[in-house]
């Protein structure tokens, strides 16, 4: 969809950055400047900025940032024209009719038709399973204890033993095999085309606005693999939607109860437990935790209670620990799933499950001390030792005594002794290892080990600068241009930044209306946010931006004496070069 430069600006001035992200983020003000804990990763200390003169957001932790479009593109998952959708009707704002470019359209048709054949095969699906031949199938969900409304409600079908019924059915409906090749629906070969699914109990997987993107499928019988899932298509992708989210989406809730297949979501829902979601036949994603996150502030894992289950919790809670969110374990014992739960000790004692859930971190501990035999002196040393090391993932001092003492206790680990161990340990502990950029000021002159960052840092400097002084602009100008910044992006963003500079009219926010790639958007945004050195005398920030100014201009003085092919040209080449050291730029 295409919208006009002015319609985008217009939506994008009429939303206040500072008032969009608050009902997101919890912000506190700062200078001139908002501070508060970064939605896209975790953290304990606020480095999560949003700037009201440049309306702008940067996070100086994971490095995302952008104008208001780009912060619910990333929280909301939104594509760039249903960001504009979004904050023009938070503004009151009446979109005309859009254009679509010859690309646009096409994706927009074929997106539309993949979903008018999903819902299409959903509502084929459910009325097989209503007929005779759907017998099976409802009498294996009968015997599930589901009641029609169940069934009615989660969409689910029958997919019957005719390998391509389903083909044949679209095919008399005028669909062509190239767009009938998108939906994932099917299998072409040399031999013929087949229906992905058949004699099976068809899951319709919705996505949080309730439109069906794909299915899943339970075998009747013993074939196999008992469950099978769509392949990803333009309209689903795995790792971004979980099944039942668009109910659990809607439950007044504060947690949500992460378990594992279809019909423990579906056993859930069925108990009163609307709040409950299931990955689709993938390993659990930061993008689902993220998902997630915008719902709830804390989850329960209610995992298959075999080890395999209690594996896949072990590699969700650290995905979910990145989010901020609280996370607990819940034990099914001795049952292996919700369904099984509830079946035999009903919903009230799932309940008391869910209140008594395990901390992640006692679970982690607990599977830990599965790996030691405890009845050996060296594997019980061994198991204390690395129990002190789990505790040192906690930075804060005053929670990790917390769990030290919860730890101490539940596992039988003298505390002091493993108060000591944990102490001698932090004395060596750096943590995950962080790498720094090795910049440094040496007489103002901007040094760097690798000459490509260092020239790369300048220039970010120099952008940074002239969005925060434009002043600067008037005593650089005769020196360096936009062409001086050679990577296309550094150029492109230094073109329009200096044409406004020009108009006398800066405004970095609508500079990023440019860039819809989610890359090439995160670096633009980084131009304006490079940290600048704080308590610079005017002295010390004259040589500062003299040197930046030199090492730009000579880097682009040797690009272009390696394109040169006219003499006037390198001549020309020269003689600037033999003037940078008398660039003399007065504050």
């Amino acid at each position: 969809m295409f919208y006009s430069d002015d319609i985008i600006e217009d939506v994008r001035s009429r939303n206040d950055i500072v008032d969009v992200i608050s009902s997101y983020v919890k912000l506190k003000k700062t200078g001139a400047t908002y501070f508060g804990l970064c939605p896209f990763h975790n953290e304990k200390s606020p480095s999560f900025s949003v700037s009201p003169s440049k309306q702008m957001f940067y996070c100086f932790g994971c490095h995302e940032g952008g104008n208001v479009f780009s912060f619910v593109m990333k929280y909301e998952n939104f594509s760039f024209t249903e960001a504009v959708k979004f904050l023009a009707d938070k503004a009151n704002i009446n979109l005309p009719e859009g254009e679509y470019t010859d690309e646009e359209r096409r994706r927009a048709d074929l997106k539309a038709q993949l979903q008018s054949i999903n819902k299409e095969a959903a509502l084929y699906y459910f009325h097989q399973l209503k007929s005779p031949n759907g017998r099976i199938a409802m009498e294996y969900l009968k015997n599930r204890g589901l009641a029609d409304e169940v069934i009615t409600h989660f969409g689910l079908g029958y997919s019957n033993k005719t390998s391509d019924d389903l083909y044949r059915y679209f095919k008399k409906k005028g669909y062509s095999d190239d767009v009938l090749k998108e939906t994932g629906l099917f299998s072409f070969s040399e031999k013929g085309t087949y229906d992905k699914f058949w004699n099976r109990v068809m899951f319709p997987i919705m996505d949080i606005n309730n439109k069906v993107i794909g299915f899943g499928g339970r075998v009747m019988g013993e074939g196999k693999p008992k469950y099978l899932n769509s392949p990803e298509t333009k309209i689903f992708e795995k790792s971004r939607n979980l099944y039942g989210m668009n109910f659990a989406r809607t439950s007044r809730k504060t947690f949500m109860l992460i378990c594992e297949g279809y019909m423990d979501v579906i056993a859930l829902h069925k108990a009163g437990f609307t709040n409950a979601v299931a990955a689709l036949g993938t390993a659990f994603s930061e993008f689902h935790a993220q998902l997630i996150k915008r719902y709830a502030k804390s989850v329960v894992l209610t995992f298959d209670s075999d080890l395999a289950g209690k594996n896949a919790a072990l590699r969700a809670i650290p995905i979910l620990k990145k989010t901020g969110m609280k996370i607990k374990v819940l034990d099914m014992t001795p049952y292996k799933d919700p369904d099984e739960f509830i079946k035999n000790l009903g919903s009230d004692e799932y309940q008391k499950r869910i209140d008594s859930a395990k901390d992640s971190f006692i679970f982690e501990i607990e599977m830990m001390k599965s790996e030691f035999n405890l009845s050996e002196v060296r594997e019980k040393a061994d198991f204390y030792n690395k129990t002190a090391h789990k505790l040192l993932e906690f930075s804060n001092e005053l929670e990790r005594n917390v769990y030290l003492q919860e730890v101490s206790s539940i596992f039988g680990i003298p505390e002091e002794d493993l108060r000591s161990m944990v102490k001698k340990l932090a004395l060596n502990y750096t943590g995950p290892e962080v790498v720094e950029e090795k910049f440094e000021i040496n007489k103002n002159v901007l040094r760097e080990k690798n000459t490509d960052n260092g020239i790369i840092k300048a220039q970010k400097m120099i952008l940074t600068w002239l969005i925060e002084d434009g002043k600067i602009y008037g005593k650089i100008k005769n020196y360096i241009n936009s062409d001086d910044f050679i990577d296309p992006l550094y150029n492109k963003v230094a073109n329009m930044l200096f044409e406004q500079l020009q108009n006398g009219q800066v405004n970095p926010a609508r500079i990023l209306n440019d860039f819809h790639d989610e890359d090439e958007h995160k670096k633009a945004a980084e131009l304006f946010n490079t940290p600048l050195r704080d308590g610079m005398n005017v002295t010390e920030k004259e040589m500062t931006i003299n040197d930046l100014v030199r090492v730009v201009k000579k880097n682009s003085l040797d690009y272009r004496e390696k394109q040169v092919t006219d003499i006037k040209e390198l001549q020309e080449i020269i003689k600037e070069r033999s003037n940078l050291q008398k660039i003399n730029i007065s504050l």
